[in-house]
């Protein structure tokens, strides 16, 4: 099929799944709850900062929803990752494994604690790591020593291994969890897309150490910008909270710090929306799994591209809704990407690996061969709950 002819029928098959003409938007939130009402209260109570009651309920419901005993709330997803990795036991100096094919956040949270991000390739069925393909890398690439796994190249050591559950799709987070103990690895998961995507009926974020979401305003339920840990281990969890309110030790009028901490706390004028959200989060699920089977069923009769669906075992969110151009797709990417927009239909392409990103190209890396593959070969399509 000619370009131009493929370009028509993506964008016909689009308009038929959303039953709607442009303009749609990539992903907005959806505010039809109780979000006014929670906000007032917040308001109301004149605690809009990062003390209040709406943090300790959403925190609590949260553990509810995902099984995790314990959550700290952050500032956002990306200081909810860097936090888990401090947590852990990265240091300056270390490596820490994470996919190429990710939003770049994943790597600068690993950069921010003077750690270097190593980058390794994912599977076409998940678009998460692959679990042989790192097992193979880490034969070939690394070493056992007394201190830990170490780097034969950089000879720095390999601390942390960070799954990403790409567009709410789950990893296969159990093979990666069994590679992670094979080299004494500790698994920090960044589940940033995934709430609500299960795994063999387990929650995504609660196979590693710890887990890392997002509640950006993009993602599927919202705090207008925050995030969370999620984890069993007390000590942990005591830590991560003590250092994300700037290390403050509890005093009734003395400023007392003893380490070096973070602003990271969640504000409860944030909690309150996302308490409101969370509430809705099962109507939320229902519709993008309603929209995912209305593009599979647009895109059925188009071979040169398919929908991708959730893998083997799991159960997704469906946060980003995805289009997969096949074999030899890659030269159609940027004339769809144009015309779906031209059309009014707010599209993307996956980010661009991270691996080609000026800032990381020095970056430790295995072969790639997937994630360069699919860096040219996915495109999200308008996703919002409210569309079904």
């Amino acid at each position: 099929m000619p370009k131009s002819e493929l370009t028509k029928a993506i964008i016909d098959a689009t308009r038929e799944a959303l039953n709607a003409e442009g303009p749609v938007p990539l992903h907005v939130p959806f505010l039809n709850g109780s979000e006014a009402r929670c906000l007032g209260e917040a308001v109301e109570s004149t605690f809009v900062s990062s003390v209040g009651p709406f943090v300790d309920r959403f925190e609590a419901e949260l553990g509810s929803l995902t099984g995790a005993r314990r959550v700290v709330a952050t500032s956002s997803g990306t200081s909810a990752l860097q936090l888990a990795l401090r947590v852990a036991g990265v240091r300056r100096g270390d490596e820490v494994l994470v996919p190429s094919l990710t939003f770049v956040a994943t790597a600068n949270a690993v950069s921010y604690l003077g750690a270097f991000p190593h980058f390794v390739d994912v599977e076409e069925t998940t678009l998460g790591i692959d679990p042989k393909a790192l097992r193979r890398w880490l034969v070939f690439a690394s070493e056992m020593t007394d201190e830990g796994l170490r780097n034969k190249t950089t000879g720095r050591m390999i601390r942390a291994l960070v799954p990403m559950h790409t567009f709410g799709h789950p990893s296969r987070i159990e093979s990666l969890c069994e590679v992670a103990r094979e080299f004494s690895l500790v698994v920090v998961e960044d589940a940033a897309e995934s709430l609500g995507s299960t795994y063999k009926e387990k929650h995504t974020g609660t196979f590693g150490l710890l887990g890392a979401v997002s509640f950006n305003g993009n993602k599927i339920v919202t705090t207008g910008g925050g995030g969370a840990i999620l984890t069993d281990d007390d000590a942990l969890a005591d830590r991560a909270k003590h250092l994300s309110t700037t290390a403050k030790k509890a005093h009734s009028w003395e400023y007392i710090h003893d380490e070096i901490g973070y602003n990271f706390r969640m504000p409860n004028i944030n909690a309150a929306l996302g308490v409101a959200q969370l509430g809705q989060l099962p109507d939320f699920l229902s519709s993008k799994r309603a929209l995912a089977d209305k593009y599979r069923a647009a895109f059925d009769g188009i071979d040169a591209v398919s929908i991708v669906t959730e893998p083997t075992h799991s159960r997704s969110n469906y946060w980003l809704q995805t289009l997969r151009l096949k074999e030899g797709g890659a030269p159609y990417l940027d004339e769809i990407l144009e015309g779906l927009n031209a059309a009014g239909f707010g599209a993307r392409p996956v980010w661009r690996p991270l691996h080609t990103l000026e800032i990381y190209e020095t970056a430790s890396r295995a072969p790639l061969p997937v994630t360069e593959k699919l860096g040219r070969a996915l495109i999200n399509l308008p996703s919002s709950a409210g569309l079904a």
